[in-house]
């Protein structure tokens, strides 16, 4: 499925129900897949393995095959990107091997008596107040400023969600 080459997807699909292994292997694999691989360039797969997952729970085989032969089809010729989880390690290996500071007080929870006192919550610019639900106001801890986690590629819909961050930087 990673490769983009649905023949082959379906070939090694075939080869593990014919060995017998377990569908609801084979469906957290795709599920996985959809994640891992294809990620924001196109959001609809983690719904499409996730439902087949279901589906083939429900089914049960042999139908079941052609539930996951459909969500390993679809998983396969999606355009696909690893942004989210190249994020996401980024993101643990600076949580885990440094000071990432603390979460800046205007963000802090201010529903509790006295949070006004200790900073909490003051100067918080709600963004559905703003144009584009968005206003430009640090969310990132000071020792973290500057850092970039998450860089849409250019496939599929992370290219929409890429053109969307420049546009909101550039107001």
């Amino acid at each position: 499925m990673r490769g983009s080459d649905p023949d082959a997807a379906i070939h090694y699909l075939a080869k593990m129900i014919y060995a017998g292994e377990d569908p609801m292997f084979i469906a957290r694999r795709i599920i996985i897949c959809a994640s891992e691989d294809v990620g924001n360039a196109d959001p609809m797969a983690i719904t499409v393995a996730m439902n087949a997952a279901e589906a083939v729970k429900m089914i049960g085989m042999p139908e079941g095959r052609i539930i996951l032969a459909q969500a390993a089809i679809y998983v396969a010729t999606a355009p696909k990107s690893n942004a989210s989880y190249l994020a996401i390690d980024r993101a643990l290996e600076d949580v885990e091997s440094k000071n990432t500071g603390l979460v800046p007080y205007h963000l802090r929870n201010a529903a509790f008596k006295d949070a006004e006192k200790h900073g909490y919550g003051i100067g918080y610019k709600y963004p559905h107040n703003f144009e584009q639900n968005y206003v430009e106001q640090q969310y990132m801890p000071d020792d973290l400023l500057g850092i970039t986690y998450y860089s849409p590629s250019d496939n599929g819909y992370e290219k929409d969600i890429k053109k969307h961050l420049a546009n909101l930087k550039n107001k």
